[in-house]
């Protein structure tokens, strides 16, 4: 199952699941909708609103949206304002709810010399003026960059705030949802964008100082103050902050493409935009107290990952500097649980000509599930002390990691954030701590909280405060053909028992081969951690002492052997050997996500009915031992990632990742009957291509330099569930192929609707396209070939295995993805060696796949 975030999506559905179960109350709604304009979909504030044959109307607010409470009859909604033609649209009282949305028309506004009528039918790029604007703004840019300077620092106030959209409460309630939580009322707010009541539910501030050196280049963000509550308290806090700051990162305009919600919008200063976007001039209003010019932008496909919005531009200013920039998606822009996006910011214009940035706000609105209140999200973002000055420590820039904390950051009390906090907060907002604590009295919350948390992390605590937890849940129960019905029970020591001394284990048992498994871990960490052992960075010995089945040509990064849901297959499973293994780690990671692990190992095989070890004297033996050294290296500058307690996943593919490991086992070492000596590399890199998607591609190769029995030797990865697994072969059968030198590559295109988002009435399903195009090339020399070495054990009867010829195993699939939003299916084809015993030619395969 792919994993971009995949485990982090789940977390908001989870979560949103519950919130939006509090606020599906009744609603008194007769008449209400959004007046927009129709060329670039954005919401008219302060248009007038006014049911034809009734006396009543209303303004829309700074939104665009209108509400009219009535008990009269009715035919239709009239919409007029200034500079925009006035509409009807024909709507009947059909009972309590009414939705009628109007888009009206530009009737075009004088600019200087210059009248910009915003027809689609008559647009053209060449010899327009509000083409040349744009293209000065964005030649111009590097005048007014403040990072032009070999120094620059500012401070800087965010708040992240996450509210339950549109809440309803039912005060005369006196049972159910709004019984047992009557006390929410006195935490209503109301939205600065909307009008609507939203309840406040999560809650994060941060106060830092930033710092940027040009030469040698650096930026570093020192925070001084970190404070977070409400319903994400249940899950990893820093993991939620890195993942809140890169979905709702800040926004740079003049690149080329904008990161917003883990996907890459195209900037409208891009240098595309002229063909991706559609420009006018506008108008010319006034920002605070200075005229300026009006630029107008609007995507050519509405559909596509762009922006409508406006840029401000001061007039007769040379520079051509911003002075606002109003940033919203479209309506039907093919993004999930995206109801509504604005984006704000000012700058102010420094005396050496640099913009400064002063206001950074964004607002969104979400829904999980349809036609629900959804989810009200507001990002808000404050700088201030300005200069250019070398920064107060320059010793700053020698940390590995973009933002230090500085000591007790995340413990600052109430007065600290009254002195520093640098703008206003809600008394709802503000109250987030003491409202939760009131709901988790409530034991349906309390409960609700729980599960969601055992979801999330995999371990049951076994008290509120811990020193054992029980888990991975997800792999109590899993089948295979050779262990049939499997149980496993196991868990893990916390840092409430020792901050420094961990252990985790398991004990499992199979009811077809009659044979208990486990896994015994203990981990001495150099470091202190603040729950268990895997929270980066590592720095420890681990000794492990490991009893169970090796999947030969099956092992994957991205989910466990034992995992329930890989208990399907499509063909049966008897490619195993049982091992006993007994190996000592030194795992050393640093703050530059770069990391070392050296290991000593002691593996023992045994053979199965399946998995013999039969030599070519006709010799079987039960099992054999094999000594080992290994170093591993990996390096993924930049990498961001949710910490599990297994693990990581990544919260974003922007880094790249590098690893190389050798492994190696001289023959007659401690008994070795046969050496081991053997070098692995891979690199992954996400290619973006702004508009047009994305490209995964991995690329892995290896070479074995000695003579090797097979279960050492390099062995393709097969897949033989039906779900997706990124790192697998989904045609090919285990031990298909057995190679001493491979070359392998997987290269995955997400076209994010390239195609069908161009296509009427399919447009509208907000389907995404994907292509994979998958290989290995390998090769078996002889001096591991079985049959020229009757030393060796020969191949298993079973596998059918092939030797690879000068074609390389190749198979390509085309993928739907965003089915209901949360799926994804592949149907994948075998291109090469399709005659081999037993090939699979293709087949239906799919995933659950969470993405904006």
């Amino acid at each position: 199952m792919t994993k971009l975030c995949a485990l982090m999506r789940i977390i908001i559905f989870c979560v949103s699941v519950i919130l939006i179960s509090f606020s599906a109350f009744g609603r008194n709604v007769t008449v209400r909708g959004v007046v927009r304009d129709s060329l670039t979909r954005e919401p008219i504030p302060y248009a007038s609103v006014l049911l034809k044959g009734t006396d009543r109307g209303v303004l829309t607010d700074d939104n665009g949206r209108y509400t009219i409470v009535t008990t009269l009859p009715f035919d239709s909604v009239m919409a007029s304002s200034l500079g925009y033609t006035t509409k009807a649209v024909g709507a009947r009282n059909r009972g309590d709810n009414v939705q009628v949305d109007i888009d009206l028309v530009s009737t075009g506004v004088l600019l200087g010399e210059v009248i910009a009528k915003p027809r689609r039918e008559h647009y053209s790029k060449k010899n327009n003026p509000a083409v040349a604007f744009m293209e000065k703004i964005r030649h111009t840019q590097d005048q007014n960059d403040p990072r032009r300077h070999d120094n620059y620092n500012y401070n800087k106030y965010e708040r992240i705030s996450l509210a339950l959209n549109d809440y309803q409460f039912n005060d005369s309630a006196k049972r159910g949802f709004d019984k047992m939580f009557s006390f929410v009322k006195e935490y209503i707010d109301t939205s600065e964008v909307s009008g609507k009541p939203i309840l406040n539910v999560a809650l994060r501030e941060k106060l830092s100082s930033v710092h940027y050196r040009k030469e040698p280049k650096g930026e570093k963000e020192f925070v001084t103050g970190l404070r977070s509550s409400g319903i994400d308290e249940m899950l990893d806090k820093q993991s939620m902050q890195t993942f809140y700051e890169d979905v709702l990162r800040e926004v740079d305009v003049y690149d080329n493409d904008i990161v917003l919600m883990q996907t890459r919008f195209v900037s409208p200063l891009s240098r595309i935009a002229p063909d991706f976007y559609k420009f006018y001039l506008t108008d010319t209003v006034f920002v605070d107290t200075t005229r300026c010019v009006e630029l107008t932008f609007v995507p050519r496909n509405p559909s596509t990952m762009g922006f409508t919005g406006r840029f401000y531009v001061p007039v007769g200013d040379t520079t051509m500097f911003i002075k606002r920039i109003v940033l919203r998606v479209p309506h039907d822009i093919n993004l999930n649980f995206i109801n509504g996006l604005v984006i704000s910011q000012d700058y102010e214009k420094a005396p050496d000509g640099s913009r400064l940035k002063t206001k950074d706000d964004m607002i969104l609105e979400a829904s999980v599930v349809p036609g629900s209140g959804g989810l009200y999200g507001r990002r808000q973002t404050v700088y201030d002390s300005h200069n250019f000055d070398p920064a107060p420590d320059a010793s700053i820039f020698k940390r590995g990691v973009a933002q230090i904390y500085a000591p007790g950051a995340e413990y600052r009390g109430q007065d600290f954030w009254e002195e520093n906090r640098k703008a206003e907060i809600a008394q709802g907002v503000n109250g987030i701590e003491k409202m939760m604590e009131r709901m988790r009295q409530v034991p349906l919350f309390y409960w609700t909280e729980k599960v969601v948390k055992v979801l999330v992390s995999g371990y049951v605590p076994t008290a509120k405060k811990s020193y054992f937890d029980i888990g991975p849940m997800t792999s109590l129960v899993s089948y295979n053909s050779v262990e049939g019905l499997r149980l496993r029970a196991g868990g893990m020591t916390t840092a409430n028992l020792s901050r420094r001394w961990f252990a985790r284990g398991y004990g499992a048992y199979g009811f077809r081969d009659h044979k208990w498994k486990y896994k015994a871990e203990l981990e001495y960490s150099f470091r202190d951690k603040n729950y268990h052992s895997r929270e980066f960075p590592i720095h420890s010995l681990r000794a492990t002492q490991l009893y169970d089945l090796d999947r030969l040509g099956q092992i994957s990064s991205v989910h466990n052997a034992d995992n329930f849901f890989l208990s399907v297959s499509r063909l049966p499973d008897r490619q195993m050997t049982y091992h006993r293994v007994s190996k000592l780690e030194y795992i050393l990671e640093t703050e530059q996500h770069f990391s070392l692990e050296a290991r000593i190992q002691q593996e023992r095989q045994y053979s199965t009915p399946f998995m013999t070890f039969v030599n070519g004297y006709g010799e079987n033996f039960r099992h054999y031992t094999m000594n080992s050294f290994r170093l591993q290296l990996r390096y993924a500058p930049g990498e961001k990632f949710y910490q599990l307690t297994t693990g990581r996943t990544r919260i974003n593919f922007d880094a790249p990742e590098m690893v190389i490991s050798h492994t190696y086992a001289p023959k007659g070492f401690m008994g070795n009957p046969f050496a081991l000596n053997v070098t692995e590399a891979s690199f992954f890199k996400r290619i973006w291509l702004s508009a047009f998607g994305y490209v995964d591609m991995t690329l892995k190769g290896g070479h074995v330099w000695s003579r090797t029995p097979y279960p050492g030797l390099l062995i393709p990865g097969a897949n033989l569930s039906y779900l997706i697994i990124p790192d697998l072969f989904s045609c090919m059968n285990p031990m298909e192929f057995i190679n001493d030198s491979y070359a392998q590559w997987d290269l995955t295109y997400w076209a994010n609707g390239l195609i069908l988002n161009y296509i009427p009435i399919i447009k509208r399903l907000k389907l995404r396209e994907a292509f994979m195009f998958k290989g290995v090339w390998g090769h078996l020399s002889d001096r591991n070939k079985p049959w020229l070495n009757p030393d060796l054990y020969g191949f298993p009867e079973i596998n059918n295995t092939q030797l690879m010829s000068d074609t390389p195993y190749m198979e390509v699939g085309v993928g739907l993805d965003n089915l209901l939003k949360v799926f994804r299916v592949d149907y994948t084809w075998r291109l090469t060696y399709r005659d081999n015993p037993g090939a699979c030619k293709q087949g239906l395969r799919f995933t659950f796949h969470f993405s904006f």
